[in-house]
């Protein structure tokens, strides 16, 4: 299943987007998708429904797109997950994984304007595959359990302001990670009958129609299962959570290409997970 979330910020409404490009809307069966949702059962009540016939159709033309999932409680992020990645900002992959975290504010739709903040000359982008986490997890016993704790997956962009994450940084990197509107996400929240394999999707990334970032999740050093299963050692994760999982090579921070400035479009894709795309403008 694709869910949507389809509104003005604030005021978003909840849909099914089917296999037939057909929009239906959630709301009888839930106000939104979030926490609750997820843990209460909500994407059965969904298939459910969908396959009785229950949900009417909505037109959702010229209407803004969401984020696919409600202000998450934490959006937690793993640097250096690709190993070529970690080559061009000059450090070896590490040996466990990296973990910081983003503002949960950060989430925006996935073609809502991205804010330079002001004074910054290294505004970066990075295409990641998103995994929402669908029931509680804590200690699980093993990587083999740990997919069944997701609730699907989402392109995500974890913007980056590049000076306040390594030089003004006091030793850590959530200072150039947090700053507003600086993780664009979706369109759609992927359930994970429709991706059974996470490990086995591409992705990429251009700016004004110049590639970027062409890459696979094969290439992750940690891959999703054995991620969660580590985050689960050490923080508990609840529904609604994202997990960005790392960006591939192709950004700016390599010195192979200019950062973002004003008007530039940032465009990114996940096979099987859609397109967004990004004007970037000042604060």
């Amino acid at each position: 299943m694709k869910l949507m979330r389809i509104g003005e910020p604030g005021a978003e409404r909840p849909v099914l987007l089917t296999a037939d490009d057909l929009h239906l809307d959630l709301s009888a069966l839930t106000d939104d998708i979030d926490a609750a949702f997820l843990a209460g059962g909500g994407l059965d009540r969904v298939r459910q429904a969908a396959a009785q016939g229950e949900l009417p159709r909505v037109d959702v033309t010229g209407q803004r797109i969401g984020a696919p999932i409600a202000r998450p409680s934490a959006v937690l992020c793993i640097g250096m997950n690709y190993a070529a990645h970690a080559a061009e900002t000059g450090s070896a992959p590490p040996t466990e994984p990296v973990l910081f975290y983003k503002a949960p504010n950060t989430v925006i739709g996935p073609d809502d304007d991205v804010l330079i903040p002001r004074g910054s000359a290294k505004t970066d982008w990075e295409v990641e595959l998103g995994v929402v986490i669908g029931k509680q997890a804590r200690y699980l016993d093993s990587p083999a359990d740990a997919l069944d704790y997701v609730a699907g997956y989402a392109v995500s962009n974890d913007v980056s302001e590049r000076a306040l994450q390594l030089e003004r940084s006091g030793g850590q990197w959530s200072k150039g990670k947090s700053c507003e509107t600086f993780n664009p996400l979706g369109p759609w929240l992927v359930t994970t009958d429709e991706i059974p394999d996470p490990q086995s999707l591409r992705l990429r990334s251009s700016v004004n129609g110049q590639p970027r970032q062409d890459s696979t999740t094969a290439d992750m050093v940690f891959g999703v299962a054995e991620l969660i299963w580590s985050l689960s050692q050490v923080t508990v994760l609840e529904p609604g959570d994202l997990l960005n999982t790392g960006t591939p090579e192709g950004v700016a921070l390599s010195g192979r290409f200019p950062y973002l400035a004003p008007d530039d479009v940032v465009s990114l894709s996940i096979d099987g997970l859609g397109t967004q795309a990004q004007r970037l403008r000042p604060a």
